[in-house]
């Protein structure tokens, strides 16, 4: 956002009426000392009149900022000052968790502050559906994580821990594959994990990964799982997990059930004492759930993403410059922040995108 032009252009200052006529009056003072001062000429009279008159050019400058195109800071959001995307027509999907419908109404909000015509798709079910969608052409773009790029749409078995290295893989390889454009990334990390309610890992004695699988062997009726469908068939869920840390849990000990619900049941310890979650998800605070440590650094980086088909990203490359701002601005708390205000809260997904782009002066 621009700073306030000084009073001395605005209204409290008499504006630059005010000052014409102090320079015209000026004037007049200055050609009358040039007659009297100078007899015979009125050379210095005039240059001091030609300085005044390049001053008066100047303020006039300064303070403009009309109708023209030459003008100052108009309004509208950071991005869309210096992108213009008026006829852009795009059609924005999401999965159906809180966090993926937060980031598509940033997505949604900045996109036509920079006059794009958006098309609201979010709300589709699951990863797969949102993918099948992008590469169908049904939607034009999506929200997707790195490592969730990397493991479940290009089929890699092992992750990359590196952060960046991930990213530059998976946009690389997306790019010549499927004409798929993923934008430069948060540094946000919403990672799969696997939570407890506070006071019973004490009593459990289970903080990390590698201690939940000794606990599937030695008690293994507490070793029991809330999680997602989607989680349970994943590569870099539940079947990885289990391979990675040598175990695996009865069939009767998982409880199946949806994102949203997990967070909560955890907390309550009726059904049970795990559950898979996000980590970038607000209610880990709230509800003081605490994180199993993945010791074997199982789980991949997701860094969020837009992804954007390559038709669409090579017309419009002004998109990228729509979202560098905003990535950077989303980083682990601040995704924590803005999920909480949804699921803690009770806001809107669309209230809280415009809070987040308004306090960052995006919009």
């Amino acid at each position: 956002m621009s700073p306030s032009r000084p009073d001395h252009c605005g209204e409290g200052g008499r504006g630059n009426v005010g000052r014409l006529e102090d320079l015209s009056n000026r004037r007049d003072d200055l050609l009358g000392k040039g007659e009297k001062t100078v007899t015979g000429s009125k050379k210095p009279a005039v240059l001091r009149l030609l300085g005044v008159v390049v001053v008066l050019s100047v303020v006039a400058a300064g303070c403009g900022g009309g109708s023209g195109g030459g003008g100052g800071n108009v309004g509208g959001s950071e991005a869309g000052q210096k992108v213009r995307l008026s006829d852009l027509e795009i059609s924005v999907g999401s999965k159906e968790f809180t966090e993926q419908k937060v980031l598509a109404q940033i997505a949604i909000q900045a996109l036509e502050a920079a006059g794009a015509t958006v098309e609201d798709r979010t709300g589709l079910a699951g990863t797969e559906a949102a993918r099948e969608a992008l590469t169908s052409g049904e939607i034009d773009a999506y929200w997707e994580y790195t490592g969730t790029g990397w493991v479940t749409h290009l089929g890699h078995a092992e992750p990359v821990s590196d952060a960046r290295r991930q990213y530059e893989a998976v946009a690389e390889e997306d790019l010549k594959e499927n004409r798929i454009r993923w934008l430069e990334p948060a540094s946000a990390n919403n990672s799969f994990a696997i939570a407890v309610r506070g006071e019973a890992a004490g009593v459990l004695g289970v903080t990390s990964l590698s201690e939940l699988g000794a606990l599937a062997e030695l008690r293994p009726e507490d070793a029991t799982l809330c999680a997602a469908s989607e989680f349970l068939k994943r590569d870099d869920g539940l079947p990885g997990v289990e391979r990675t840390y040598d175990f695996e849990l009865p069939d009767d000990n998982i409880v199946e059930l949806e994102e949203d619900r997990i967070y909560g049941a955890v907390d309550e310890g009726d059904r049970c004492n795990f559950g898979e979650v996000f980590v970038t998800d607000g209610r880990i605070k709230a509800l003081d759930l605490t994180l199993l440590k993945d010791d074997e650094r199982f789980f991949p980086v997701y860094n969020p993403s837009l992804t954007v088909r390559e038709d669409v990203a090579s017309q419009y490359p002004g998109i990228a410059d729509v979202f560098a701002p905003i990535t950077e601005e989303l980083d682990n708390e601040t995704l924590q922040e803005l999920n909480a205000a949804v699921d803690v809260d009770g806001e809107s997904e669309e209230a809280v995108a415009r809070r987040f782009l308004r306090e960052n002066g995006l919009l």
